[in-house]
């Protein structure tokens, strides 16, 4: 219809996806009380809801994924411990810094790859209990891993970091946000998955759909430590069920249609795969994120943004030639193929210009 703005395709993130009509009704008649003094029905059915879907004994709402990992470290450690964690992941690279600046821990970073830290590092990085050292208190893994492409860290992998792990004492907390998408890139219960660490974080608003939150899941003893920390942190809420209800549709109606996202992933990745001067691998593509580089191209990342704006295309540089992809609810079968041709176009144009 003429006048009518078309929507652009938006791959930046899965967490640009909005609530679902069940969900905008859910919010609307939520009974709702207030949470800090734990009175809100749908919140408390939310937290039940999450703790057994990840085979814990209890679970904590957070406002997002970034203060259910710090809130996790906080419950987990204590001042001038350290935490091990894959160099690449989300909470060193993304969450400012909040283990150092918050919980006054030191990071002791391994280089991974695909988010796997080799296991022989992640024993030689534990420390002896040496006056000068700090305290090894907890190891953190990311599962998918974002900045290796939506990677999943395979079962034998983890199992093998819990052995390491109870030999040496030492919790594993799992940065989960999008857990449900490795759940069902395994084709797994998710609770095969967190079974091999203490505490698990994932997100309700990211491919899940909800408009807000994260769950936090592990003992009832360390969800009582970690509520309290959510307190300092301020993210003590009031009438929450109100985002809590959108949050219980997703876990409830939203986790099997991420495959859908998957073969999505997997088939702009294959198109991509066909254009000259695209760098990915596309057997790689495990989930619903896809990296690739343009180092080939006469061009950076940002000015390759750009021309996807222009045509209609949103995506996220993550490095000077590293464009990221990420599928969704709210991207079809056919915004796929024109996405693959809007690339197609800009490279040509691009090889006609030098």
């Amino acid at each position: 219809m003429k006048g009518v703005m078309q929507m652009p395709i938006d791959l930046r993130s899965d967490t640009v996806t909005t609530p679902t009509e069940k969900m905008r009704d859910a919010i609307r008649d939520a009974a709702v009380g207030d949470d800090v003094y734990g009175e809100d029905p749908t919140i408390n059915r939310l937290e039940a809801l999450a703790a057994e879907r990840v085979g814990k004994e209890a679970a904590l709402f957070v406002t997002s994924g970034t203060q259910g990992n710090q809130v996790a470290v906080l419950a987990h450690t204590q001042r001038g411990d350290e935490v091990i964690l894959e160099e690449n992941s989300h909470i060193v690279e993304y969450e400012v810094a909040g283990l150092s600046t918050i919980a006054g821990v030191q990071p002791r970073t391994i280089k991974g790859v695909n988010g796997q830290m080799p296991l022989s590092d992640i024993v030689s990085a534990i420390r002896e209990d040496d006056i000068h050292c700090p305290k090894t208190a907890l190891v953190c893994l990311e599962n998918t891993h974002g900045d290796s492409g939506g990677r999943i860290l395979p079962l034998c992998y983890m199992e093998e970091v819990y052995k390491i792990s109870r030999q040496h004492q030492i919790p594993i907390h799992l940065d989960g946000a999008r857990l449900f998408n490795a759940a069902v890139g395994l084709g797994v219960d998710p609770k095969e998955i967190t079974k091999y660490v203490n505490t698990v974080q994932f997100c309700l608003s990211k491919g899940l759909s909800a408009p807000m939150g994260s769950i936090l899941a592990g003992p009832k003893s360390f969800i009582e430590r970690a509520r309290k920390w959510r307190k300092m942190l301020g993210g003590g809420m009031r009438q929450s069920g109100i985002a809590g209800a959108a949050g219980i549709v997703a876990l409830e109606e939203m986790v099997a249609r991420l495959e859908e996202d998957h073969v999505h992933a997997k088939k702009l990745a294959e198109g991509l795969a066909d254009i000259e001067g695209i760098d990915i691998d596309a057997e790689g593509v495990e989930t619903n994120m896809i990296m690739f580089s343009i180092e080939g191209l006469e061009m950076d990342s940002d000015h390759f943004i750009e021309k996807l704006k222009e045509r209609g295309v949103l995506a996220n540089s993550v490095g000077r030639y590293r464009i990221r992809f990420v599928t969704h609810r709210e991207i079809a079968n056919e915004d796929i193929d024109k996405v693959v041709e809007i690339v197609k176009r800009i490279i040509a144009e691009a090889k006609v210009s030098l």
